[in-house]
């Protein structure tokens, strides 16, 4: 078991959630809707809101990804953390979607706290949370059907 994931249990950080499910639709629609909204603010040139956006995107993807399984998190890192146990390790997602979550992460706090951001990151972003989206959508579809 991973190191990381475990402290997050033990620190109540991940949770079990019994109403999880229920939430696994409109967190996809949240990721969909920050999707937009950080393609509005790349065509405004508003780069950093753009950046910020499309990182919430991927959070709100991945968060569905937990709730699906009766899940929450507590903490950005812990979802991730989360993801790794039970998608990466079992094959359903790859390497390079937790490293652009990871990415995006790191690339957000920048924007939001040190004023670093650019066109170029944001547009990054904003393919990595399109294609993570569709990801997770064929997960759903494939569990739920």
């Amino acid at each position: 078991m991973n190191v990381d994931f475990e402290e997050c249990i033990e620190k109540e950080k991940l949770v079990k959630f019994p109403h999880a499910k229920t939430f696994v639709k409109r967190g996809i629609k949240e990721a969909e809707s920050d999707l937009e909204s950080a393609r509005r603010s790349l065509d405004a040139k508003n780069y950093k809101w753009a950046t910020i956006q499309a990182y919430f995107s991927m959070f709100h993807c991945a968060r569905s990804l937990l709730y699906l399984l009766g899940y929450r998190e507590k903490n950005h890192f812990c979802l991730i953390a989360a993801l790794r146990v039970f998608y990466l390790d079992k094959g359903l997602i790859s390497h390079k979607v937790i490293e652009d979550i990871q990415l995006a992460k790191r690339m957000r706090e920048g924007a939001d706290y040190h004023a670093d951001f650019s066109r170029e990151g944001a547009e990054g972003l904003i393919r990595s949370a399109k294609n993570f989206i569709s990801i997770a959508r064929n997960i759903i579809k494939k569990t739920q059907n």
